[in-house]
C-alpha cells in the first residue's frame, strides 16, 4: 500500500486513497486489546495450540428501523494487521503486571500477524447475520487482534449505514458532515467524516480529514463571529470581502427574515462588483417554514442562485420531515445525530471462532449460535438490477452460479493484497444503495431482506452441532 510522505508541497488529493496512520500513533499499539485476549492467549501458549484458527465478523441484529448495513473500516483493518508488534515498551508493561510468564513475554515480542482475510470490500451493503469479514491465522494472531478489528469495523459501518440512510432521504441534496464536535474523540471524528463521505455525503467541516483522506472541506460562520460586530449587517459585509469566492453567510443570530434581508443587501454588493452570494443558512427555527419565506425574499431581491443550506439537529428523520412539509433547502449540515449514531449507538458485532486447526466448530448459547466454518456470501440480482437475495454459504463450496460472491481475498501472509481509493468505495455504495430494493431502504418499517443458507452449510451446521451436543451428554 502506497505511503506519502507529508511535505509542504504535497496538495490534499495526493492523499486521496492512501490514508496516512503514522506507524507510531497509540491506535497502532498491540495493547488496543481486551485483557482476555491475552489471558487466553497464554493459555493457548502453554498448551501449545498454535494451528490455524478461522474468526467470523458479522451483526446479529438490526437496530430499530434499520433494514440493512454499508460495510466500511476495512482499510484501516488491514494497516493495522500489517504492522502489528509488540513494542519493547508494551512488552515491559506487560511485564509490570505480572500475570504473564517470562517465556510468554518473550514469545509475544516475535508475535506478528502472519495470517489472510476475506472481507466484503468498502460501501458494500450487507445483512445480518452475514459475515463482513473472515480472518484465518495462527490461533493467538487472530485472537488477539479481534478487539481492534470489531472497533474499527464496528464504527465505520456504524456510522456510514447511518449517512446512507440520510442520503435516501436528502433527495439529491448536498449533505456535509458536521459532526466534529460533538463526536466521541478526535479520531471517532476522523471516522466520521471517511465513512460519511463512502456514504456520498459531499464533504466535511472535518480539516485534518480533509487533508488526511483528500475529503472535501466545507464550512460558513458560526454565531459568535456575527455578535462580534457590533451591526449584524458589517459581520456579513466583513466576511463577504475576505471569502468572496465563498460566501455563505449564517442568518438566524438575532431574527431569520431580517437576517435574510441584510443578507440580500450583502448580495447585491457583491452581484455590483461581480461576484456571488453562494448561500444563506438556517441553524433554528421551524427550517420547513423559514426556508420558504427565506426562499421569497431571496428571489425577489434577484438572488435566485444564492442557495439555502440548514444544520441544527438534522438526520435522516428531520430531514424526511422538513422535505414532507415542503421545506426549499438545497443543503445540510449533518452534525451530532449522525455523528454519534443517535438513535442506534451501537449494533451486536461479534467476532466468533468458527474453525480451528481444520475442524469446524460453533456456538449454541440462546439466540447467540454462530455458523461454522469459513464461508462465502453470494448475491442474486434481479432483472432490473436490484438485490433479490442473499446466500451464506461455505468458503470450500463452488460457486453458486448466477450469484455474485461478496467476499474477496484481501491479505495473504499478513500482507495486503487488495488496495483502493476512498472514492472506488463512494461509487461501490452509490451502486449498491441505488440496487438495494426500495422497502429495505425505508427509514422506518422497512421490509425484510431474504437472506438463506446454502444447503450444504445447513448440512455443516447440523452436523457440528450434533456433534457438540453429544459432547454435553458425554460430561
Amino acid at each position: 500500500m502506497i505511503r506519502f510522505k507529508k511535505t509542504p508541497e504535497t496538495h490534499a488529493e495526493d492523499y486521496r486513497g492512501n490514508e496516512m496512520t503514522k506507524a507510531d500513533t497509540p491506535y497502532a499499539s498491540a495493547l488496543i486489546t481486551d485483557l482476555y485476549e491475552l489471558t487466553m492467549a497464554a493459555s493457548y501458549f502453554k498448551e501449545k495450540m498454535f494451528a490455524p484458527a478461522t474468526f467470523s465478523l458479522f451483526i446479529r441484529t438490526y437496530p430499530k428501523n434499520w433494514g440493512y448495513f454499508v460495510s466500511a473500516g476495512l482499510e484501516e483493518v488491514l494497516r493495522y494487521l500489517e504492522r502489528f508488534r509488540f513494542t519493547s515498551d508494551e512488552i515491559d508493561y506487560l511485564r509490570s503486571t505480572k500475570m504473564f510468564s517470562e517465556e510468554f513475554l518473550r514469545f509475544l515480542a516475535t508475535v506478528k500477524f502472519t495470517g489472510e482475510v476475506w472481507a466484503m470490500k468498502e460501501g458494500e451493503v450487507f445483512f445480518a447475520d452475514e459475515p463482513i469479514l473472515e480472518v484465518t491465522a495462527p490461533i493467538i494472531e487472530s485472537q488477539l487482534v479481534e478487539s481492534y478489528v470489531i472497533n474499527a469495523v464496528h464504527l465505520q459501518s456504524l456510522i456510514c449505514t447511518k449517512a446512507s440512510r440520510c442520503m435516501t432521504v436528502a433527495r439529491g441534496k448536498t449533505l456535509i458532515d458536521f459532526s466534529l464536535r460533538r463526536t466521541h474523540g478526535a479520531e471517532a471524528g476522523l471516522k466520521v467524516a471517511r465513512s460519511s463521505y463512502i456514504a456520498g455525503f459531499k464533504g466535511t467541516s472535518n480539516v485534518l480529514a480533509g487533508q488526511r483522506y483528500g475529503i472535501p472541506i466545507s464550512g460558513t460562520m458560526a454565531h459568535s463571529y456575527v455578535t462580534a460586530f457590533d451591526d449584524e449587517i458589517e459581520s456579513f459585509r466583513a466576511f463577504a470581502r475576505t471569502h468572496p469566492d465563498n460566501c455563505v453567510l449564517l442568518i438566524d443570530t438575532y431574527d431569520t427574515l431580517s437576517g435574510a434581508r441584510k443578507a440580500c443587501v450583502v448580495g447585491r454588493e457583491m452581484k455590483q462588483r461581480g461576484q456571488k452570494l453562494r448561500g444563506v443558512r438556517l441553524d433554528s427555527g421551524d427550517m420547513a417554514d423559514l426556508s420558504k419565506k427565506v426562499r421569497q425574499i431571496l428571489d425577489e431581491a434577484g438572488l435566485n442562485d444564492t442557495l439555502i443550506f440548514a444544520s441544527s439537529g438534522f438526520d435522516e428523520y428531520k430531514i424526511d420531515d422538513v422535505f414532507t412539509k415542503g421545506a426549499l433547502i438545497d443543503g445540510f449540515g449533518v452534525g451530532t445525530n449522525m455523528g454519534v449514531s443517535k438513535d442506534a449507538p451501537s449494533t451486536d458485532m461479534a467476532y466468533k471462532l468458527v474453525e480451528y486447526d481444520g475442524k469446524p466448530v460453533l456456538k449454541l448459547s440462546t439466540d447467540k449460535m454462530t455458523l461454522p466454518a469459513g464461508k462465502q456470501v453470494y448475491r442474486a440480482f434481479d432483472r432490473s438490477g436490484r438485490f433479490e437475495r442473499d446466500i451464506i454459504a461455505l468458503r470450500e463450496e463452488k460457486p453458486i452460479p448466477g450469484m455474485t460472491p461478496l467476499l474477496a481475498n484481501v491479505m495473504e501472509n499478513g500482507r495486503a493484497t487488495f488496495t483502493e481509493t476512498i472514492d472506488d468505495a463512494r461509487k461501490r455504495c452509490e451502486r449498491s444503495l441505488k440496487a438495494l430494493p426500495e422497502d429495505i431502504t425505508r427509514i422506518t418499517t422497512p421490509g425484510k431482506y431474504t437472506v438463506e443458507e446454502s444447503e450444504q452449510l445447513r448440512r455443516e451446521t447440523k452436523e457440528v452441532e450434533e456433534q457438540a451436543k453429544r459432547q454435553i451428554i458425554r460430561k
